[in-house]
């Protein structure tokens, strides 16, 4: 029987959700093993003078305890 922990990241992209999304998992992966799913949370995004700005995400990451 497998045991799963659950984090919750942040992370932000100036190009899409989908980058941020990626650099999120990328950079968790360093010091979390095992990372083996990832679920958006929320979106959001930044706006200045009327233009979005940056892309944030809210994750939560799945990885197994051993």
């Amino acid at each position: 029987m497998a045991v799963m922990k659950v984090i919750e990241v942040m992370s932000s992209s100036t190009k899409s959700w989908e980058d941020a999304t990626a650099k999120a998992v990328k950079r968790a992966s360093k010091s979390v093993d095992g990372v083996c799913s990832a679920w958006v949370k929320d979106q959001s995004v930044c706006v200045k003078d009327g233009k979005v700005t940056e892309f944030r995400v809210v994750l939560k990451l799945t990885f197994q305890v051993k």
